[in-house]
């Protein structure tokens, strides 16, 4: 790690984290309150909705507009625009194109090419992980900035073998960057059950992981895969898909960073004191190793 000790940490002059969890328990609001206080913020979502699935998520808004005969002329015509207005606080466009699969009546996408955006996303997501070390080194020489915050997106532990010493993501960002686990509780977990019930929304699998999901919902629902409620099925899958990824980050803060609480960071109000929470956990870690 690049900070080994709270001393480490504290006196450094530029100080670089990547925060990694699940979505929902405070990765943003965090960034965000860095940000406000003088770090540059670099959201993985973000990059990854303009600079690597911004075409595609704009020619999918384009294949919809042109069944509409007024827009398809005006397209046609070169005499409108269409854009995602993707942003860190509203990442829709890239959710929305990641879609859900099942009856297409219902929103849902054929099962086949869900997959074939699920491959996208992930593709994505390595690539904008790997641009955050480029993004370091820009806003110091380019802006100024000294302290760093990397934003990722709760699949980064889908995208990462944390138990590989070698693993070619993993390497690149621990040797530029404090990795920092915001671990939930049990009342957090039902807690975003419960949130995610009410608003499901899209989210990437890990390939294994979805395909399994999926033979399974089929055999127990008994359901034709064009005639999966795509919100019902995604809503079988969040709680699953918590669990899978729990050990998945506890890998990653055990073999290549450090944990920090839900509630302890909930309590941060500015960047000095997430400063003495890192710091804490340092020293946790150290007398751990111990």
């Amino acid at each position: 790690m690049i900070f080994e000790t709270a001393g480490d940490w504290l006196e450094s002059p530029q100080k670089r984290v990547l925060l990694f969890g699940m979505s929902g328990l405070g990765k943003t609001r965090t960034a965000a309150l860095l940000r406000a206080g003088g770090w540059f913020h670099y959201s993985v979502d973000y990059r990854i909705g303009t600079r690597y699935m911004g075409e595609v998520i704009a020619d999918n808004f384009k294949r919809e507009a042109m069944k509409v005969p007024l827009l398809r002329e005006l397209l046609l015509s070169d005499s409108v625009r269409i854009r995602s207005n993707i942003t860190f606080d509203n990442l829709a466009p890239l959710s929305t194109y990641l879609g859900k699969p099942g009856d297409p009546a219902r929103g849902g996408l054929a099962f086949d090419e869900y997959r074939t955006r699920q491959t996208q996303h992930r593709e994505a997501e390595i690539a904008a992980l790997l641009d955050a070390p480029h993004f370091i080194n820009r806003a110091h020489d380019l802006y100024g900035y000294d302290n760093f915050v990397c934003d990722s997106g709760g699949s980064i532990c889908e995208v990462v073998n944390p138990e590989k010493p070698t693993d070619p993501v993993l390497s690149v960002l621990s040797r530029h960057m404090l990795l920092v686990w915001i671990e939930g509780s049990t009342a957090h977990t039902a807690e975003l059950v419960k949130r995610f019930d009410r608003a499901p929304k899209p989210m990437y699998y890990r390939p294994e992981f979805l395909l399994e999901c999926w033979n399974s919902y089929l055999e127990e629902s008994g359901l034709a895969p064009d005639r999966v409620d795509p919100d019902t099925f995604v809503r079988w899958t969040y709680a699953r898909a918590l669990a899978h990824r729990q050990p998945r980050y506890a890998a990653m803060a055990q073999n290549w960073g450090i944990t920090v609480q839900a509630d302890d960071v909930a309590r941060v109000q500015t960047p000095a004191e997430f400063d003495t929470l890192i710091a804490e956990a340092l020293e946790r870690r150290a007398a751990t190793v111990a």
